[in-house]
C-alpha cells in the first residue's frame, strides 16, 4: 500500500468528494505536507481522522433510561 495518498487518492479511500478533502485540507482539519505544488496526505493521517470521527452506538436499555431521567 502507498504511503502517501493524492487528494483524489484520499477522497476515494474515505468515500466522499475531492471537495470535502480539499475544505479538511483549507480548514487545517487533516494533517498533509506539501511537495511543491502538490499536496499529500499520510494513509494513517486518513485513518486516523475517519478513527476520530467513530461515534459509538448506545445500548438501547440505556437510552431509555437516559430518557426516563431526563423527563
Amino acid at each position: 500500500m502507498k504511503a502517501f495518498l493524492t487528494v483524489a487518492e484520499a477522497a476515494e479511500y474515505m468515500n466522499t468528494t475531492v471537495r470535502f478533502v480539499r475544505r479538511l485540507i483549507a480548514e487545517r482539519r487533516i494533517p498533509f505536507h506539501k511537495v511543491g505544488r502538490y499536496v499529500r496526505l499520510k494513509v494513517q493521517d486518513v485513518e486516523a481522522f475517519v478513527e476520530a470521527g467513530r461515534v459509538e452506538a448506545f445500548d438501547p436499555m440505556a437510552v431509555r433510561r437516559y430518557l426516563r431521567r431526563a423527563s
